[in-house]
């Protein structure tokens, strides 16, 4: 599984990939064209690689999300308005965030407060926290699954965490 740092961007240049490129080599990332991975081991977190190259067809997508998969750092080069460009992202993204600029991710997200949570979220964690399912919580309150997956993960992002579950748990924690 890869670390949260593990580098992951979809930029639409080569100068946009050199800068970070770059970047991460100065921080200690080994660097190296192409996405294929050696036989040898599978998970290659440990080694602080990031592969990086362009994305032209779906084949290459298949060999970048797995490159991702394995723990390898990716930065590709991809139209992401492109179709190859948001199946890359939609398969990267759930393996973790991706990066589609050259800025320097931030070293921790500015966080909200439990307050801040709209109604409806407050009331889809409640449902969560007693054990509901999603979809569950989402037919309780009148909302469609979708609308109800937005939700949640607008809550995750104002309580400045990765999963459901510590979406929960932070909102367990802090509510009156």
């Amino acid at each position: 599984m890869t670390s949260p740092e593990t580098p992951r961007y979809v930029l639409p240049s080569a100068t946009d990939a050199t800068v970070v490129l770059r970047r991460l080599a100065r921080d200690g990332w080994t660097t190296r064209e192409g996405f294929a991975l050696p036989e040898a081991g599978w998970d290659v977190t440990g080694n602080h690689l990031v592969l990086f190259g362009r994305v032209p067809d779906l084949d290459t997508v298949q060999l970048v999300v797995l490159a991702a998969a394995r723990g390898a750092g990716v930065i590709a080069i991809a139209d992401a308005g492109g179709d190859i460009g948001r199946a890359l992202i939609g398969d990267l993204s759930r393996l973790g965030p991706v990066r589609r600029d050259t800025d320097t991710p931030a070293a921790a997200p500015e966080t909200g407060t439990v307050d801040q949570l709209a109604p409806e979220q407050r009331a889809l964690l409640d449902r969560l926290a007693n054990g509901e399912t999603i979809a569950a919580a989402a037919a309780a309150e009148f909302m469609s699954l979708r609308t109800a997956n937005r939700r949640i993960a607008e809550a995750r992002k104002l309580l400045g965490v990765r999963s459901t579950r510590e979406a929960v748990m932070a909102y367990l924690e802090t509510r009156d």
